[in-house]
């Protein structure tokens, strides 16, 4: 993380400043459309939006390892180390975990409610013995924690210009979208971990179940049920896209070329799916990297403007501002170590 984010964040612990750059490291190296378009926000705010990818993104990982010396029980006893190192970091503000410290810190200096890490952290757990969900309504339960819920943490960063409660559906339904373009881009991939994430009964009405989807995966073969239950599953994240449109006008300008950037680029694997004939058992779509610069040139340029005319004083922002550091208490535990 640069010294100008972390310096106008004011984040001057080198204890924190260090966990924001670990929360940095790994959404660089593992949320490249993340990352791009958390490059796009004002540099104070950008530490905040690291944190919480960072920490969701490590809970992630435990849960997702592909490692077969990695049992079940064995994620499920990191995931619970990791519990009881976060709900300690959220009553303390610090932990001997980096990643937890930086996510502690946003959660105080935004006010975050503590009941949304509960949340995600419940929607991991069941990841571990939850292999498959019979309906819609069903996967929403479980994205609620695993998806909205990062829209509604990162809300005060972003900031808004209405009141915050008007646009927290809009902020969860974001999540929910960002999520279930990943789920169809990663059908193959979960399928591999023993899941499936597209609810059972929009399968079955295409004459689709778990077994002739192995069959796919493992003969390289596409069958036309499958297609036609992965394009309808397409329609409905583009259905969760429409709902959370009309969320981006209510955040606070300077923040709103990230989320547009972010919103371009999750909807564009849509169409990268789409483009590759809906293969997903068989390779991953990826949006093109000349679509990507030309969202980021786009990006940039409204961000200026948007800087700009931050700077001459138009807009109003009704974001709650970050508490400031609190330079006793971090400075006091180092000392005393």
């Amino acid at each position: 993380m640069t010294h100008r984010e972390l310096d106008t964040a004011g984040i001057t612990d080198p204890e924190v400043r260090e966990a924001y750059r670990r929360c940095r490291a790994l959404n660089a190296r593992h949320g490249k459309t993340y990352f791009l378009a958390t490059r796009l926000l004002p540099t104070d705010r950008r530490p905040a939006v690291h944190a919480l990818y960072g920490f969701a993104r490590w809970a992630d990982d435990i849960v997702d390892s592909l490692d077969p010396a990695v049992d079940a029980r064995a994620r499920g006893a990191a995931l619970a180390e990791l519990r009881r190192h976060l709900s300690a970091g959220l009553a303390e503000g610090r932990s001997r975990e980096p990643v937890v410290t930086a996510v502690a810190d946003t959660a105080r200096r935004y006010s975050l409610d503590h009941g949304l890490f509960r949340d995600f952290m419940a929607a991991m757990a069941s990841d571990l013995d939850v292999t498959d969900y019979p309906t819609y309504a069903a996967l929403l339960g479980y994205m609620h924690g695993s998806a909205a819920v990062i829209g509604l943490q990162t809300l005060p960063v972003l900031g808004t210009v209405v009141p915050r409660e008007e646009a927290a559906p809009y902020a969860a339904a974001l999540g929910i979208a960002f999520q279930l373009s990943n789920f169809l881009r990663d059908v193959g991939e979960d399928l591999d971990r023993g899941r499936v994430y597209l609810p059972a009964d929009l399968l079955a009405v295409h004459g689709v179940d778990r077994e002739l989807l192995r069959w796919s995966r493992a003969s390289g073969r596409q069958d036309s049920r499958i297609t036609s239950a992965l394009r309808e599953f397409a329609a409905l994240t583009r259905g969760v896209y429409r709902e959370a449109a009309p969320g981006l006008p209510m955040l606070e300008a300077v923040s709103r070329p990230c989320v547009h950037a972010a919103f371009v680029l999750y909807g564009g694997i849509l169409d990268a799916v789409a483009r590759d004939g809906y293969a997903v058992l068989h390779r991953r779509a990826v949006v093109p990297r000349r679509r990507r610069a030309a969202v980021a040139a786009d990006g940039l340029a409204r961000a200026v403007a948007a800087r700009a005319s931050a700077l001459a004083g138009g807009g109003t922002a009704s974001r709650v501002r970050p508490r400031p550091e609190r330079r006793g208490s971090h400075a006091a535990r180092s000392a005393g170590r």
